[in-house]
């Protein structure tokens, strides 16, 4: 396993994240497909003999179980100062904001429930799950600050938002004097590449380290034919993806091409373009051998002429997932940025 700075943060991640919504209670109804806390141990355990110190979860994953049972796993498997444990919150709920709870208030009261779940005192990087329109950004950043001031966090992510969002945050951030955004986990794969943009160039210039979720397009970029479980059930999963299957199976027949010269999995092959362009790809796993494709992948090196191959059919992608369902018509924008 090879490793790295964590944008301008102290932390040092392997190049793999381990996503753990995979894990957590499967009688919440949540997901069908995730593991009890059993098999999850199992996956955490290898992932850790593979070298992967990086893990990322979410208080929303499971109604907490995920954070749960990737807390206790960790805790008995790893020392504390050896791994870097990311966690997200989510944007105040309606039945907050009518009783009148700040945003800072639910964000503190998040973070308490998380290292609650986790059974820890800190949380190494605590992500800004989905951008809350109905909450001004100031708030936002005072409330993590003020976690990081109390050492109840490291460094600070966000997730699911526009290059203008994360530089207005960080400009603010700069201006007030408090903890800026270090790294943002955006949606983002061989067959979706629109923060090509403009996403990608703000964090090349402010050092901005990026760990993009679905890293291989809920399992597309992991086989020619099939679907996984969660590709098959998740209706968020189709949602990304099912409206543009026809131009995105030429890249797929490609990465399938390049795995078979290399006779590697697929896996590997999408992963090690990924790895070209970000810093730490967040990979779901819920077998051991999905732990090794993402590991195999960090040390395949593609030629210049096979990304270029992977990458020169791609067509642009309408928004889709949380970027789409989140974002407020162009009228209300004004409304929800007056304090």
């Amino acid at each position: 396993m090879l490793y790295t700075q964590l944008g301008q943060s102290d932390l040092m991640v392997s190049r793999i994240c381990m996503g753990c919504m995979g894990f957590g209670d499967p009688s919440t109804g949540q997901h069908r497909w995730t593991l009890d806390e059993t098999e999850s141990r199992k996956i955490i355990r290898y992932a850790l003999e593979k070298g992967i110190n990086f893990y990322d979860t979410a208080i929303a994953y499971q109604n907490g179980s995920s954070e749960r049972y990737v807390g206790r796993a960790l805790r008995d498997m790893a020392k504390r100062e050896d791994i870097v444990l990311a966690t997200k919150f989510l944007p105040r709920t309606p039945e907050q904001i009518d009783q009148g709870i700040t945003g800072k208030q639910a964000i503190m009261r998040s973070l308490d429930q998380s290292l609650q779940n986790l059974g820890m005192d800190y949380i190494d990087l605590y992500i800004n799950h989905i951008w809350d329109y109905n909450t001004p950004i100031i708030e936002v950043l005072e409330a993590l600050h003020a976690a990081v001031t109390a050492g109840k966090v490291r460094a600070i992510g966000i997730s699911n938002c526009y290059a203008w969002q994360l530089a207005k945050a960080n400009a603010l951030a700069a201006r007030e004097r408090l903890t800026p955004f270090v790294s943002v986990q955006s949606h983002y794969n061989l067959i979706m590449r629109e923060d090509e943009r403009e996403l990608f160039g703000l964090c090349a210039e402010d050092g901005i380290a990026l760990t993009p979720y679905s890293a291989l397009a809920s399992g597309r970029l992991a086989r020619l034919e099939g679907h996984t479980l969660r590709a098959a059930e998740d209706d968020y999963a189709r949602g990304k993806y099912d409206n543009t299957i026809d131009q995105d199976r030429e890249i797929i027949e490609r990465v399938a091409e390049l795995a078979g010269q290399y006779h590697v999995s697929m896996t590997e092959i999408s992963l090690a373009w990924l790895l070209t362009k970000v810093t730490s790809p967040v990979v779901g796993a819920t077998k051991k051998h999905h732990v090794d494709g993402a590991v195999n992948a960090v040390n395949l090196q593609l030629k210049p002429e096979e990304i270029g191959y992977l990458e020169e059919s791609y067509q642009p992608h309408f928004l889709t997932g949380i970027m789409a369902q989140n974002t407020p018509q162009t009228k209300d924008i004004k409304q929800v940025w007056t304090r």
